[in-house]
């Protein structure tokens, strides 16, 4: 039959959960009790008491009056409780229940434990056990003497046994360690059917802060302390402790939320288990709410928000918390004081820090700790070590974590002798088997390039510690060994060692580094095996795998199959995409990231700005420019470079000299990020200085360097900067290196040296379509189609694919020699035979291909037909040709809609008025130069340069600023007479009108080419060819002038016009007059 809900079942012996044996024993028998004598005056002092309570001694109340007025210290050994005791027989008072309670109370109060013992003894022989009261008090007793076995006896042998002494006991457990027990006692407890009282769970959840207790048990509890309205800071707070320590965040701020009465306890808790969990953000800001909202904080918050702001390196708000510190007094405290040494350490203020550690009034190891790892932190080894000896002339003995600092600080600066000697401490310290100590030494051993000591030193370690394994795959990782380092993770796999979140990255990271892709899906595969597959660590390295070898596809299938919203993971694919040249998709991956609320870090806002650096959008780079700064990253290196990448290629030159500026410690990166953005926008001259200046400054060049300082001296055609260059290539090795070489071909081609382009091209031991497409590009600038062609049918026999920038110059190069069917071929094995959809830039070439051969009909007719719409570039070419050919009625066609699309565009205006000009039409002429006047639109003067003794010389028209302008003219005049006595004859279909002509002065309509070959004929020596560079087209007269100047000189003559190069030789041209 089932008990009745009001009676109470018998109480059940507790002692079953704990081995006795390891308490002190209960003093069942107690042997003669020797009594000390009491002082004569007190005895009088106390006896005069008793006389005066008369019928009244005999009350409980009456007795508490002598006892509260002997004194309060005594030693153990004194028996003055018990000598009182006796008095009061010897007076025949005899003792009550409550004398005892008294009496058992000042043993508590005096720390007597000997006479608890003695009384505990004398109320067992009176029978006043069964007193309720009087068991509360021996419970009180046994528990404060920290004699718990004692307390269990008694509270077996209590006849009713209430909440508070239930309370009294789990807190006795918990204080000596036996969490693991308190659950079992906590089952008892509700058995009997007593009700738990708030302070039970309280003493219950302080027990689950260990480890003994699993988390769903803390659950429940929590569960139970809803269910019966307790959620004051007594419950919650170890509650929010307890979530913490587990990782539930989430549950611990729910509890924080539904306080409805905080303390500084519940704000301290929060505040450290935020800081502890990697929120530290979050943790400072609770910090700031819990400083408004007026709650003092205690050194503890002031040692957790430290901590945190030391963390996410928030030095500057650690910094104003200092100051708080120490206006409230707390900045002497050891736990502050530690917590600021490590703040100005991490910081790198090392001065302030040991400033503080010098202050401190008392130190402990910790404090030696922060300092020493500081200081092996920021590189000084040898102070960390100094430190290390003053730890042990303190009588300090270092840690384990003492000596993983001092290894760190000796393989941050590859001291790899001290770092022995740190390693033979541990071993006679009995450390070396410490599983972090492990860790340190074998990367002391890694980071020291000694890869066969930590093979050594990893096979005798003791666990088998999946951290060591890891740390193995990365020393073989960056020693490229892919090999060895996938035989580690096959050996680790064979002796049954799980891997974890961190041993597929070490593995894969080599993967990728080494292009050994299909290992890396093998291991992929291994880690979808193992559960993995959502994995943000494993995730991120994944997709920055596939990102790095093309599989763009598979990356976003990773990152979209994510739980969790991971920004290393975003940031790997963001950079995916600008690594693979999908830079709109980057931004726009980079647009959703922040729309979903993840926050960048340096990797993310670089990639984003090195895109908008690339597709020039310079508006939307610069606001990502000041979200990376609001974001704390406007000193990053990685930011930096990027902004001087987005600001150089925008031609933003001041700006980029900023940022560029801002960079505290530059790195080649940094240079390279300079001169590569000057360069792509236009600005050779500045680029080359910048190169200059790398150069002096000894700094390491790669072949970044070297390509883009290549390509700012070929496009300014400086030939003799471009072969020193080529020099210092040679003297570094990255000759052999495909890009520098493409360059270099690029570089001589359009200096003229066409055939230094071509044995460059034919002595690279291997090729690219790049390489290839150079060097058609450069046959096809120097008019030699035929070897352009037959290099391309080269190129297709050999597997190259061409791609768009190699039928441009395919094309081109039919267009120089006249080739119209073989070049119309050409453009359509585009989409038959290459599968390659023409642009706009193909469609030109064609329309220059007919254009030169005269057939300005055909060439209308083959835009009309065109599949997309005509740019202004395509009616431009057939205005251009129409002019050559003096076709009235085409070029007028072209025109207006060239006006149409470019009306700013002054070629248009100038080949209009030049095409009237040379058939006669003057008013159309004179109307075409009125409109542009009207319009406020400005012709390009036309303008030659030449180098002599590494100065540029410009020339204009007529110009007579050169400091030998007398000599140039004289010189030129004689060019004139020679050339008309071998046949020279002046075109006569000038720009200008014969009224016009002859108002002019003759000089100034020479035009700027002749002054340039002039002065290049009196200046150079006479082995050396003179090459002049011209930005518009060369006109007729000149190019005829210039055949028969070369053979009255003897000279070789080089001219790049804005189309082509003409190469002059005794009477003849490149070009065969085809242009």
């Amino acid at each position: 039959m089932l008990p009745q809900p009001s009676m109470r079942p018998t109480p059940l012996s507790i002692r079953r959960f704990f081995l006795c044996s390891k308490l002190n024993p209960f003093p069942c028998k107690f042997g003669r009790q020797i009594y000390a004598k009491l002082d004569t005056r007190e005895l009088k002092f106390n006896c005069g008491n008793v006389r005066r309570l008369n019928l009244a001694a005999v009350s409980n109340t009456a007795l508490s009056y002598p006892y509260d007025e002997l004194p309060g210290q005594q030693n153990e050994g004194e028996t003055k409780d018990i000598d009182f005791l006796l008095l009061m027989e010897n007076r025949g008072i005899r003792a009550n229940c409550q004398t005892y309670i008294w009496l058992l109370q000042g043993c508590l109060n005096s720390g007597s434990r000997m006479d608890s013992w003695k009384l505990h003894g004398k109320i067992l022989k009176l029978g006043f056990y069964a007193e309720q009261s009087l068991c509360d008090q021996l419970l009180d007793v046994y528990l404060a003497f920290d004699d718990l076995n004692g307390a269990v006896k008694v509270f077996d042998d209590m006849p009713t046994r209430a909440v508070s002494c239930w309370n009294k006991l789990i807190r006795g457990f918990v204080s000596k360690k036996l969490s693991s027990l308190v659950p079992g006692l906590f089952r008892s407890m509700i058995d009997e059917m007593i009700k738990p009282d708030e302070r039970t769970f309280a003493a219950v959840l302080r027990a689950c802060g260990g480890n003994d207790i699993p988390l769903n048990y803390v659950e429940l509890m929590h569960a139970r302390t809803i269910i019966h309205g307790f959620e004051s800071t007594l419950i919650c707070n170890p509650l929010i402790e307890i979530y913490f320590r587990n990782g539930c965040v989430n549950s611990a701020k729910k509890v924080f939320d539904n306080l409805q009465t905080r303390d500084s306890v519940s704000w301290v808790a929060m505040i450290s288990g935020l800081s502890q969990n990697r929120f530290e953000e979050e943790a400072i800001l609770l910090y700031s709410q819990m400083h408004s909202s007026g709650i003092l904080p205690t050194p503890y918050t002031f040692s957790s928000v430290l901590s945190a702001c030391t963390k996410i390196e928030l030095f500057k708000f650690g910094e104003q918390v200092h100051c708080l510190a120490v206006k409230m007094s707390f900045s002497s405290e050891m736990y502050v004081c530690n917590a600021l040494i490590s703040l100005y350490s991490r910081k790198g203020n090392l001065i302030s820090a040991e400033q503080i550690f010098k202050d401190m009034f008392q130190r402990d190891g910790v404090s030696y700790n922060s300092l020493i790892s500081g200081l092996a932190q920021q590189g000084y080894g040898d102070r960390a070590l100094d430190l290390f000896r003053k730890m042990h002339l303190d009588c300090l003995k270092p840690d384990r974590v003492t000596v993983a600092s001092l290894l760190s600080a000796c393989a941050s600066v590859g001291d790899l002798l001290k770092g022995r000697q740190l390693h033979s401490y541990a071993v006679k310290a009995g450390m070396s088997s410490d599983i972090i100590l492990e860790g340190s030494l074998l990367d002391l051993y890694v980071k020291c390039s000694d890869i066969e000591s930590a093979h050594e030193f990893f096979l005798t370690t003791e666990t088998e510690n999946v951290v060591l394994w890891n740390m193995m795959l990365v020393a073989y990782g960056q020693l490229d060994n892919l090999i060895e380092s996938f035989e580690v993770f096959r050996q680790l796999l064979i002796k049954g060692i799980e891997p974890n979140q961190f041993t597929y990255p070490s593995i894969l990271r080599t993967c990728t580094s080494l292009g050994a892709l299909e290992l890396g899906e093998q291991i992929h595969t291994l880690a979808l095996k193992t559960g993995f597959q959502f994995n943000v660590y494993v995730s991120s390295v994944l997709i920055d795998m596939y990102a790095k070898h093309g599989k763009l596809d598979t990356a976003l299938k990773i990152l979209r199959r994510l739980k969790e919203e991971d920004f290393v993971s975003w940031t790997a694919m963001i950079a995916g995409y600008a690594q693979n040249d999908m830079l709109t998709s980057a931004l726009e991956l980079f647009k959703e990231m922040q729309d979903r609320g993840i926050r960048s870090d340096n990797i993310g806002f670089a990639s984003a700005i090195s895109a908008c650096a690339g597709i020039q959008a310079l508006d939307l780079g610069r606001q990502i420019h000041a979200q990376s700064c609001i974001s704390g990253y406007s000193d990053d290196l990685s930011v930096g470079n990027a902004l001087v990448s987005l600001y150089a290629r925008n031609g933003k030159v001041q700006e980029a000299y900023l940022a560029f500026e801002k960079i505290f410690d530059k790195n080649n990166v940094s240079w390279n990020s300079l001169i590569s953005g000057l360069t792509q926008s236009e600005y050779f001259e500045e680029a080359l200085v910048q190169f200059a200046k790398m150069h002096r400054a000894e700094l390491e060049m790669n072949l970044f360097t070297f390509g883009s300082a290549v390509c700012a001296a070929a496009n300014i055609a400086n030939i003799k900067v471009g072969a020193q260059i080529h020099a210092m290539i040679k003297k570094t090795g990255y000759d052999s290196e495909i890009e520098v070489s493409n360059a270099l071909i690029s570089l001589y081609a359009k200096c003229g040296n066409i055939n230094d382009a071509k044995r460059q091209f034919f002595e690279m031991p291997e090729k690219n379509e790049v390489s290839w497409n150079s060097m058609i590009t450069g046959y096809s600038q120097h008019g030699l189609g035929f070897e352009a062609l037959s290099l391309f049918e080269d190129m297709k026999q050999l597997g190259v694919m061409p791609n768009h920038v190699t039928i441009v110059g395919v094309l081109s190069a039919c267009s120089h020699v006249g080739l119209v069917d073989e070049g119309i071929r050409y453009f359509k094995s585009m989409t038959e035979a290459h599968n390659l959809v023409p642009k706009p830039e193909h469609y030109a070439c064609v329309v220059d291909l007919l254009g030169r051969a005269r057939l300005l009909s055909r060439a209308k007719r083959f835009i009309e037909e065109m599949p997309i719409q005509p740019d202004a570039m395509i009616w431009r070419t057939l205005l251009s040709a129409c002019t050559i050919h003096k076709n009235i009625d085409i070029g007028e066609f072209a025109a207006r809609h060239l006006l149409e699309l470019a009306p700013e565009d002054s070629a248009t205006y100038v080949l209009l008025s030049n095409m009237y000009a040379i058939t006669g039409k003057w008013g159309c002429r004179d109307r075409t130069r009125q409109m542009m006047k009207d319009r406020d639109v400005k012709k390009e003067p036309g303008r030659s340069w030449i180098e002599v003794n590494n100065s540029v010389h410009a020339f204009f028209a007529g110009d007579q600023l050169h400091p030998i302008v007398d000599k140039i003219y004289a010189h030129l005049r004689d060019l004139n007479e020679r050339a008309a006595d071998n046949g020279y004859e002046p075109l006569r279909n000038s720009l200008l009108s014969d009224a016009e002509r002859e108002q002019k002065d003759p000089t100034q309509i020479i035009h700027s080419e002749k002054l340039a070959i002039a002065f290049g004929l009196l200046s150079l020596s006479g082995s050396s060819p003179v090459r002049v560079f011209k930005n518009l087209r060369v006109c007729g007269d000149c190019h005829n002038w210039i055949k028969y100047v070369s053979k009255v000189s003897d000279r070789v003559i080089i001219v790049r016009d804005a189309y082509r190069f003409h190469h002059f030789e005794d009477g003849d041209c490149s070009c065969q007059d085809y242009w």
